[in-house]
């Protein structure tokens, strides 16, 4: 039998979900917000949701930033340099220098 660790809580749609964090983000809907295709469906949740409340969500506004610039962004990590890079590249465009 599995163990739930956290606590239980339940979103404003009625999800129920289990977590040990002070995140009120209810995994049932990041999932259903996740885009199917593009760029961001290619990132975590975090990191998704770092670019989007930066008002990041065209390739072409990611490629006015640095990406020292994007690492700062609350929830962006590393791992996800890569993903945005290839993506960029993949349309003619860089991150500035």
């Amino acid at each position: 039998m599995k163990t739930q660790k956290g606590n239980l809580r339940i979103c404003n749609k009625g999800h129920k979900y289990y977590k040990s964090s002070n995140c009120p983000t209810c995994p049932t809907c990041e999932q259903e917000r996740k885009p199917d295709n593009g760029f961001l469906s290619m990132l975590s949740a975090p990191a998704r949701r770092a670019l989007e409340s930066n008002e990041v969500t065209s390739l072409q506004q990611l490629s006015k930033f640095s990406e020292k610039e994007i690492l700062q962004f609350h929830g962006m990590g590393p791992a996800s340099l890569p993903k945005l890079r290839t993506a960029l590249q993949a349309n003619g465009l860089a991150f500035k220098n």
